[in-house]
């Protein structure tokens, strides 16, 4: 064969998965068993026929877990090449941005080499083992929730054109990716400028948004911002959007929205020290919260609209 045929491509995404020792026996197995099944079908059309085969096999994520019988029992086999794939999205493209957002942080307030580097370290295994928990419990309680079989027939909808070129990168669902990505680092910074009180005013270390907040508006608009992480996993898992979906969507979107348009047209979203030391006396124009309260208010009522107009059009 040239090696970039289907057949190729499967046993390559299939044999690279379980142990080397067991890799030269599975993969002639496979290839044996495509050529001979396509074969008996006695199709005019041979390439039709090794799609059609491939198809029947399913997922080369969940085939190699069979021959290296190891258990997917935590998520369980129907959601676990989903699984596999947006953490591998989260720690390729999301965590290398969260990690550089961190040192620029710790340059600006520091400006020590070795203070840097702990930060990157730190950001790494922090962010990166908070992606890999987290991920892992909401594919796990999908897994257990009564829309289980829902989510696993949708994740099930392989065909081998899923299959990566040999030698290229999968294709990634950037947008889920970013969604996830994005909501998650807001989340992340509001709650370490809180801890961290990272801005330096004097001798004085304190927060940039307002300390205030933390007694009401802040905690619906975290709420939100986790409802939205959460919601966009399971749409990357099930690549699907139902109305249930998209209305607990519009719940966790209003969420945030509300109580940040809310605070931002009161002008109490940032820390009255910082602004004063920020601006060094200079007062920011009404114009520009208002502008602000707009696009907040326009970037949550089209997100609203996007996710009922996909359950729409997949109803």
């Amino acid at each position: 064969m040239s090696g970039t045929t289907l057949t190729d491509r499967y046993v390559h995404e299939v044999v690279r998965r379980i142990p080397a020792d067991q890799r030269a026996d599975v993969a002639d197995e496979l290839r044996t068993t495509i050529a001979d099944t396509a074969e008996a079908r006695g199709a005019a059309d041979p390439e039709a026929a090794e799609r059609e085969v491939l198809a029947e096999m399913g997922d080369p994520i969940r085939l190699a877990a069979r021959y290296a019988d190891r258990p997917l029992a935590l998520i369980g086999p129907e959601l676990y090449p989903a699984y596999v794939r947006l953490l591998k999205l989260l720690l390729t493209t999301v965590l290398p941005i969260v990690v550089a957002v961190l040192v620029v942080l710790e340059v600006l307030d520091s400006n020590d080499v070795g203070s840097v580097i702990g930060s990157a370290i730190g950001g790494i295994l922090t962010v990166g083992g908070q992606m890999i928990a987290w991920l892992t419990v909401v594919f796990a309680l999908i897994d257990r929730s009564r829309h289980r079989e829902t989510a696993a027939a949708e994740v099930n909808q392989w065909s081998p054109d899923d299959l990566p070129e040999l030698r290229q990168t999968e294709k990634r669902d950037s947008g889920a990716a970013l969604a996830v990505g994005w909501n998650a680092l807001i989340l992340a910074l509001i709650v370490w400028q809180h801890t961290a009180e990272p801005y330096r005013a004097g001798n004085d270390r304190i927060e940039v948004l307002d300390p205030a907040l933390w007694s009401g508006w802040i905690w619906p608009i975290l709420a939100g911002l986790a409802g939205v992480v959460t919601l966009e996993v399971i749409r990357f898992a099930t690549r699907s959007t139902t109305m249930l979906h998209a209305t607990l969507y519009a719940v966790a979107e209003l969420l945030v929205t509300l109580p940040l348009a809310w605070i931002l047209s009161q002008q109490q979203f940032f820390n009255p020290v910082f602004l004063a030391h920020f601006n060094n006396g200079w007062t920011s124009p009404d114009a520009i919260y208002t502008i602000a309260v707009i696009v907040v208010l326009l970037v949550g009522g089209s997100e609203i609209v996007t996710r009922f107009r996909e359950a729409r059009e997949r109803s």
